[in-house]
């Protein structure tokens, strides 16, 4: 449970890191990166796999390229239902879900 407590925060924080990048991506404050940090958490649980499962020909096809497309479609995805939370287009959703990914990346190893 501390696990998920500190995945999720830790999320958080880099997203309202990231919004202070100036690369497109806007957080108005804490509370409104929570709510991205467990919508990512569940959607990244959830939708993704399924998505990755359907999208399995082209990710072969471009050699595990298009996992960055659909991670950046899913973050963009998320501006839409976050009030606070804007994404500029698709550049800062990629740029956006890369730098999460890392963090996530970062966080499953150390703790």
């Amino acid at each position: 449970m501390m696990k998920i407590i500190t995945h999720v925060l830790a999320t958080a924080l880099a997203l309202l890191v990231i919004s202070k990048l100036g690369i497109g991506i806007e957080v108005a404050g804490f509370y409104s990166a929570l709510v991205v940090a467990v919508l990512w958490g569940i959607v990244m649980l959830i939708i993704r796999p399924v998505l990755g499962l359907l999208t399995l020909p082209i990710n072969i096809l471009t050699l595990g390229l298009f996992s960055f497309v659909l991670n950046a479609l899913l973050f963009w995805f998320l501006a839409t239902f976050v009030e606070g939370f804007t994404v500029a287009g698709f550049v800062p959703a990629l740029l956006g879900s890369v730098i999460l990914s890392a963090v996530s990346f970062v966080l499953n190893k150390t703790v």
